[in-house]
């Protein structure tokens, strides 16, 4: 089975502050910037071995955070979906970086993508942002100091909406993966539905402001795809939830594809998702 790199080895305890989250937000504002001007006047554009699309503006992106993380928490290690592993092993603290999660939004030209940095210690996601620049949107959080939102203005807290029983039940989902499976559980759920198709991360972000109860997932996954916006959506008061409701967790030890999961607002709901493996 595939594994993200080297076995994790003693575990280290890491704090994080707002200043670090705030440095964290720079570097991804950074980054973002480089994916911008690749959007504005697209460049090259290739496929990966796994067939999966790969464009400047992941490379360009990539070499910023790696750069900026390296500089700004020296020794920490980082697995990037570009770049693999750099620092060495993890010794349980690692960050987990995708340079541009969504490039097929890219290349479709919208605006539903992002940049995710995510540090995470003993497993678990410490922080997250979530940066998705064409739409001037970032979701930032850290394991017991908050969640917020910017969109231009000044930081907004954000929080899940507890589910109401009876009342529809608003999905967040993807255009692409999982199709069949998805509508076979959307069909057997007790209440009525709403579905909103949103691409990358930012489906973990809607459930994360209460804009979305759930976010089912079926196709695969990779760790860099879900651990920013799972650190998001926890700090927010939610939970990403896989095969007998046990949470999503992260490491250089663990394999790369996730199990299917699903994001919730509510944890009171996982029992109409069936998430079997």
């Amino acid at each position: 089975m595939q594994t993200a790199g080297a076995a994790r080895g003693r575990a280290t305890t890491l704090n994080i502050t707002l200043a670090d989250l705030e440095q964290l937000r720079a570097l991804a504002a950074a980054a973002g910037e480089e994916v911008m001007q690749v959007y504005a006047a697209p460049g090259a554009a290739w496929h990966k071995d796994d067939g999966s699309p790969l464009t400047e503006a992941d490379l360009r992106a990539d070499a910023v955070l790696c750069e900026g993380l390296a500089r700004s928490f020296p020794g920490v290690p980082m697995l990037s979906e570009e770049s693999g592993t750099r620092g060495g092993t993890a010794g349980g603290s690692f960050f987990l970086i995708d340079p541009l999660d969504g490039t097929k939004e890219f290349l479709k030209r919208n605006g539903e993508f992002t940049v995710n940095i995510a540090l995470v210690a003993d497993g678990r996601v410490l922080a997250g942002v979530v940066l998705a620049p064409a739409l001037g949107e970032c979701y930032f959080a850290a394991r017991g100091l908050g969640a917020w939102k910017a969109a231009g203005g000044a930081p907004l807290p954000l929080h899940v909406r507890p589910y109401v029983d009876g009342t529809c039940v608003r999905i967040a989902g993807s255009r692409s993966h999982g199709l069949a499976a998805l509508g076979a559980c959307l069909d057997a759920l007790p209440v009525s539905h709403e579905f909103q198709a949103i691409g990358s991360s930012l489906k973990f972000c809607r459930v994360a402001q209460g804009d979305a109860d759930a976010y089912p997932r079926f196709g695969p996954t990779s760790q860099w795809d879900t651990a920013a916006a799972q650190g998001v959506l926890e700090a927010a008061g939610g939970c990403v939830l896989g095969p007998g409701g046990t949470p999503l967790r992260y490491g250089m030890d663990l394999p790369i594809v996730n199990p299917s999961f699903v994001a919730l607002g509510d944890r009171r709901l996982f029992p109409w998702f069936h998430i079997d493996g």
